[in-house]
């Protein structure tokens, strides 16, 4: 395909934003172990309590309007009405800028009375520092939807990447300076935080820098058009572009307010199980241990999560492959291909969230020592390992369900999800601690996950074979967790023979030549009981051809 064709432009400009966001957030989430490393368990349960409430008031703040601009700048751009897109853009710069800074005003304000809320005094100043990125990110993200609109996805790619890594550079610095100037953990957690306004603030001005350049393209453009002669213009047309033309009445605040906010609500719904632990977990835990020892608790608590995120982010990255590609054979008609598609794609992703928990379940105290210095809470993170598996069969079962128009049923389901978390957590944090939470989370997952696959089953679009769903994987995780079991365990015991046990970099080889042999034993295993046949491989959309030619080169395809 030509590169200059649209259609090529825009594969190019998604792979680009795909990777980006990758990076993005894969970075994101490494920097959680350096912040515990150096600030310790009391500044990391802030910071966890903290910034999902920044990622939720920031998703409030910009009302949607980003994709509300990318979509009309899009429809503006092919009318040919640059003006228009200029336009919105002001517009929605203005009215995203405008919200942040009242969102972040309310934030620092408020700061005590959503401490309370919390019940936990500590997370003010935190929560005071996370108010001044509010009146960043937002309009950072309205020239973010800008471009967009424009297919040109270059921008917000490297603006991604850029924010991520100054918003850690400047995280890790300010952790380093109040460590080592003896400051206390409230304040090395609100340190810890100004990284999201530092990363905001060189997010927006990458912004900028682009936007300057594309004013000069375009200007450079007109200069040109305006020195031909004129041509004559078709008049008339009917279509989204038509009312964008010149003369035409433009997108109102109200119009571009009603594409945005349900798209706002639609964020809001995933990140709600999460929130259910910052506004439940302290409170529970103060009422038994007091305020400070609560937070060192949740920060403890929290250790799984990064790893368990790294599993749902590759979920979530390719979960986009399926959405075009289900939506496309339920346009055609053409059901067995849909149930195929569904069956597959849940089966593999049902594998792989098996795989990564039942691994982080067996090597929970090794890969804990080695990443964060001790064993503290390896009893929880076993249990939060099983988040992995409920957490990637709900992003796929519901890109699944939105590639087949239900849209609304996953936000549904994440809501009674988030319901069942909180009656789980006031049930169990008490007697349990932070093991009790970690159970609620599995269940709330876990539940999420089913109501989807139900739903699906339920539409006729998937049919589930008890050999392939509970037997085959029971044996091929079997294998998985001996293998990785005994491996580790005899890692273990040469190190201590030889003197050297104990130690992180002891933990550390343990865990990798755990997880070595624990991959080898699932490739093995999938092999051997024949889990994917060549043709179902190559049925799945993207990377199943591709990935079926290899396999087959190396002969490990029956």
């Amino acid at each position: 395909m030509n590169s200059n064709h649209p259609g090529s432009k825009l594969l190019q400009g998604a792979f680009i934003l795909s990777a980006a966001a990758i990076l993005s957030k894969l970075i994101g989430t490494l920097q959680k172990i350096p912040l515990q490393n150096l600030g310790g368990d009391a500044v990391f349960g802030i910071y966890n309590t903290v910034y999902p409430l920044y990622t939720m008031l920031t998703t409030a703040a910009m009302l949607g309007l980003p994709s509300a601009l990318s979509k009309f700048v899009a429809e503006a751009a092919a009318g040919r009405n640059q003006e228009e897109g200029r336009r919105l853009l002001r517009l929605t710069a203005g009215l995203t800028a405008a919200s942040g800074v009242v969102v972040g005003l309310l934030t620092f304000a408020g700061a005590p009375l959503i401490a309370g809320l919390i019940g936990n005094s500590h997370v003010i100043p935190a929560l005071r520092c996370s108010a001044l990125g509010l009146a960043v990110v937002p309009a950072m993200a309205a020239l973010r939807g800008y471009f967009q609109g424009l297919h040109d996805m270059v921008p917000t790619a490297v603006s991604q990447v850029v924010e991520q890594s100054v918003r850690v550079a400047v995280m890790i610095a300010l952790l380093l300076y109040m460590t080592r100037g003896g400051a206390g953990p409230a304040n090395i957690a609100a340190g810890a935080l100004l990284g999201s306004a530092g990363g905001g603030v060189a997010g927006l001005g990458i912004m900028l820098l682009y936007m300057r350049r594309h004013r000069r393209k375009e200007a450079a453009a007109e200069t040109a058009a305006a020195s031909e002669p004129a041509l004559s213009m078709p008049v008339g047309g009917t279509g989204p572009a038509a009312s964008l033309r010149p003369g035409n009445q433009g997108i109102t605040i109200g119009r571009l307010l009603a594409y945005g906010l349900p798209v706002m609500l639609g964020a809001l719904a995933v990140p709600l199980i999460g929130l259910v632990d910052v506004f439940t977990v302290p409170r529970l835990l103060s009422a038994a241990h007091g305020e400070a020892e609560a937070m060192t608790q949740f920060g403890v608590y929290n250790r799984g999560l990064p790893l368990v995120q790294i599993v749902t982010m590759l979920a979530t990255s390719l979960s986009v492959v399926f959405i075009p590609a289900l939506a496309e054979a339920k346009y055609r008609g053409d059901l067995a291909l849909i149930r195929l598609r569904c069956s597959l794609s849940l089966r593999w992703f049902w594998l792989l969230g098996l795989a990564a928990s039942v691994g982080l379940a067996v090597l929970a105290a090794p890969v804990n020592q080695a990443l964060y210095g001790d064993t503290a809470g390896s009893g929880a993170m076993i249990w939060l390992a099983f988040t992995a598996v409920g957490g990637t069969v709900s992003i796929i079962s519901a890109s699944l369900l939105q590639g087949l128009g239900a849209v609304r049923a996953p936000a549904l389901h994440l809501l009674a999800a988030a319901l069942l978390k909180a009656a789980l957590n006031l049930l169990l944090v008490p007697q349990q601690g932070i093991t009790g939470a970690a159970i609620a989370s599995v269940a709330a997952h876990g539940f999420s996950a089913a109501l989807n696959v139900l739903l699906l089953h339920r539409q006729g679009h998937l049919r589930l074979r008890f050999a392939d769903a509970l037997l085959k994987p029971a044996l091929l995780l079997a294998g998985l967790a001996v293998a990785a079991g005994a491996v580790s365990f005899g890692a273990d015991a040469a190190a201590t023979a030889a003197g050297l046990g104990g130690g992180r970099t002891a933990a550390l080889a343990q865990s990798l030549l755990g997880v070595l042999a624990g991959c080898l034993a699932f490739g093995a295993g999938a092999l051997a009981l024949r889990l994917l046949s060549e043709e179902e491989l190559r049925q799945l959309p993207g990377f199943g051809p591709k990935l079926a030619d290899k396999l087959k080169k190396l002969r490990l395809l029956p």
